[in-house]
């Protein structure tokens, strides 16, 4: 039952997570990435609680939906927020305040012990959650965005579907029984041997594959992989390998705040994934990764 949940989950949400990265406009991608920031958040704060820790809830929400609504609101102006090298400054900038703005905001506590640790949290959840996200977004926008964003769901879709077919089936060598009783090093191992396949194929057929999307309408020139001398193969599967080592660990450090908190999952929005964390926690390793490459790209 539980993987029937699963798999009826995945089919109704996979086509709406590549209709809204091909074709949606980025301010609707940013907003609803605010959803989905917005209910990781609220899971993370909960989960701090069984830490002993009292969240800043209201004040760590109306932050996140801030950074999501400037991103939704100012492409169309001169200077954009979602330009590669503002973002680079404003991201910067957001994780050096944040601190500050959290622990301002805990001066006004009764019990001044709570403070730090709950600014801590709120520190923690715009640095764990809402930057990658906020990534994400940004990156949807630069050249060949949408291409790149297809690149990297599915790269760590294939190695999750895979690490967790395989392991179930083949595995013997626990990875992690601490952290994650279920990882096996079968299942690592097949995870990125999947990823790497995914990536040569995406590359081998990037150029077939793009004039489809584009002629179907679910994306823009710019957004296909259109040009006339490709990169060479070895950077974009040395790209994938490390796509999937960060999605691994992604996966393994949720699993980490879960069971310091003796849950199994970290909600129950998403019948047979669990909560929403559950189901970005890959993502939220793996695209600042993605990121950086592609920025690169761009501000060289």
């Amino acid at each position: 039952m539980h993987l029937l949940k699963r798999v009826l989950t995945a089919v109704v949400l996979i086509p709406i997570v590549l209709l809204l990265v091909l074709r949606a406009p980025v301010p609707v991608v940013s907003l609803v990435a605010a959803l989905v920031a917005l209910l990781a958040v609220q899971e993370l704060l909960k989960l701090s609680e069984v830490y002993g820790i009292r969240p800043f809830r209201w004040p760590t929400y109306v932050l996140v939906g801030l950074m999501f609504l400037l991103l939704a609101v100012n492409p169309a102006s001169k200077t954009p927020l979602l330009s590669t090298a503002n973002l680079v400054g404003i991201s910067a900038f957001a994780a050096a305040i944040v601190a500050f703005v959290f622990l301002t905001i805990g001066m006004l506590r009764a019990d001044l012990s709570t403070a730090f640790p709950s600014a801590m949290v709120s520190v923690f959840a715009f640095s764990y959650v809402v930057l990658p996200l906020v990534f994400l977004v940004q990156l949807r926008q630069q050249w060949r965005g949408a291409f790149w964003l297809l690149f990297l769901l599915l790269i760590v879709w294939a190695g999750d579907i895979f690490a967790y077919g395989v392991g179930k089936s083949l595995g013997r060598h626990l990875m992690s029984p601490r952290i994650s009783p279920k990882k096996t090093w079968e299942g690592a191992a097949a995870s990125l041997l999947a990823s790497v396949a995914v990536a040569w194929l995406l590359y081998a057929y990037s150029m077939p594959l793009s004039s489809f999307l584009l002629s179907v309408h679910l994306i823009q020139p710019k957004d296909g992989f259109f040009d006339l001398q490709k990169p060479q193969l070895w950077p974009i599967l040395l790209l994938s390998v490390v796509l999937n080592i960060a999605a691994q660990l992604g996966d393994l450090v949720e699993s980490l705040i879960k069971r310091g908190a003796k849950v199994k999952d970290s909600g129950t929005i998403l019948p047979g994934h669990g909560g929403m964390l559950d189901r970005i926690d890959a993502l939220l390793f793996a695209a600042p990764v993605l990121w950086y490459y592609a920025a690169w790209q761009v501000l060289q």
